[in-house]
């Protein structure tokens, strides 16, 4: 439920815009292509919000930038891969001390200015990495004066643990920015001064082991920006009036307590996988009985524990690395899966009535939440569904079972808790709120309903 280590206020939530999807029988059969790419433009109106989105996923998105050994592919769902390696290098993991030559290639995007000033930026990524492949990704950001960081690592990641170990690069700095786990935040004196990101560059490197053929593949990349104000409180928004809850399952976290405390403890900590494999069940997928063979059979939701073991980040030492989330989820067939920052719940409205799900970042203490039976340092849930008077329904991972995750929460301190960026602890100290984090999964080609969702929270 809360993190194993202090975490300053990520960003967040999700996405969906890739390429070809089948959509789950009892859901909207449309199935129009994600839209065109758009063109990098420093002329282009800044959108109504503090946060900034940009993902590559379309083919001529990966025909953009510059590519050292990649290429782009074409196809239902269109991609980046290795065609010829750039070159060698040897890796050594730092949580295994296992040393390895790999074959590389870079891609490297086009410079992006971000409609928003921002002081915290989040990549995602969604890839496929049979055995012996991996992908790292990185940030660089530009400053006002026009002089650029280093490149960031943010994340070196596989979907199995086989050959590395999952795992953020924390600690990484300038002196201006400086990378918590996953996300790359101006420092706190350089933005009270009034530093800002102006621009971005993504960088992906593909590896694979030396003469084999094939390799990762990339489908979607980016990151997300923004400038959320620094507030105890925020502006209460209207509800709907319209009443709607989405049929997603329902998983606890509670049930896996002291269930493979390697990673991250065990279930006590899984919230976020927990709340991820109910979304990707929800959109009809399931991991196959293979990949669930070294669960214990007499566990129940085997799948939660497979879930905490394939997002787990080696370095972090938890289960609640955001865009590992999103990838995992990717990991399915044609989904896709973003890290974002949502301004309202009209947000979550719209997108509950177009029918995504939303896994969403939020602490407090226990008197703030009616109904919780807790406080938190930060936790995840999946807001599911609104009341006709505009409360929110959640599945709550941190609920006694399975039967008892569904959960009603009143409108306005559920807003609060959430998309506050201050707060007061429980010894009255201030520390920080996520501001509107969530993550968004859903199919890699969403209903002409679900773009139109997506694109008025700005997402795409």
């Amino acid at each position: 439920m809360t993190a194993p280590t202090p975490r300053r206020a990520l960003l967040a939530i999700a996405l969906a815009a890739a390429t070809a999807a089948t959509v789950p029988a009892g859901r909207a059969s449309a199935t129009p292509a994600p839209p065109e790419p758009e063109p990098e433009s420093a002329e282009a109106a800044a959108p109504p919000r503090p946060v900034d989105n940009r993902f590559w996923y379309a083919y001529a998105h990966w025909q953009a930038g510059t590519h050292h050994g990649t290429t782009a592919v074409d196809g239902t769902r269109p991609g980046l891969e290795i065609k010829t390696p750039a070159g060698r290098t040897e890796y050594t993991d730092p949580h295994t001390g296992r040393k390895a030559v790999w074959e590389y290639a870079t891609w490297t995007s086009p410079l992006h200015r971000s409609s928003v000033p921002a002081t915290e930026a989040i990549a995602s990524w969604n890839a496929r990495t049979p055995a012996g492949t991996w992908i790292q990704t990185e940030l660089r950001v530009t400053y006002p004066d026009g002089t650029r960081g280093p490149w960031y690592v943010m994340g070196r990641w596989a979907a199995g643990d086989g050959d590395i170990r999952r795992t953020s690069v924390d600690g990484q700095t300038d002196g201006r920015t400086t990378v918590w786990t996953d996300t790359l935040a101006v420092d706190g004196p350089s933005a009270a001064a009034g530093l800002r990101i102006t621009h971005w560059q993504l960088r992906l490197t593909l590896y694979r082991k030396p003469g084999t053929a094939g390799g990762p593949t990339v489908w979607l990349a980016g990151a997300m920006a923004s400038d959320v104000p620094d507030r105890f409180t925020v502006p209460a928004a209207a509800p709907s009036g319209r009443a709607h809850e989405l049929k997603v399952p329902r998983y606890s976290q509670e049930v896996h307590t002291g269930q493979y405390p390697e990673y991250d403890n065990g279930g006590e900590a899984w919230c976020s996988p927990t709340s991820s494999q109910m979304i990707i069940e929800y959109w009809g997928r399931k991991p196959s009985a293979a990949s669930l063979a070294w669960v214990d059979r007499g566990y129940a939701d085997p799948q939660v524990c497979h879930a905490a073991r394939s997002t787990y980040d080696a370095a972090y030492k938890g289960c609640g690395n955001w865009p590992f989330n999103a990838a995992y989820a990717a990991t399915y067939r044609d989904l896709a899966g973003v890290v974002t920052r949502l301004g309202s719940l009209t947000d979550l409205e719209t997108l509950v009535a177009a029918g995504i799900p939303a896994i969403t970042s939020q602490s407090f203490r226990r008197e703030e939440l009616t109904g919780a039976g807790y406080g938190t340092a930060g936790h995840l849930m999946t807001v599911i569904g609104f009341t006709a008077a505009g409360d929110v329904i959640a599945n709550d991972p941190n609920s006694v079972d399975n039967a008892a995750v569904r959960r009603v929460y009143r409108r306005r301190e559920w807003e609060n808790v959430w998309l506050r960026t201050k707060r007061h602890d429980a010894e009255g100290k201030t520390v920080s709120g996520s501001g509107g984090v969530c993550y968004l999964y859903a199919p890699a080609r969403p209903t002409a309903a679900q773009i139109a969702a997506l694109r008025q929270v700005g997402v795409l």
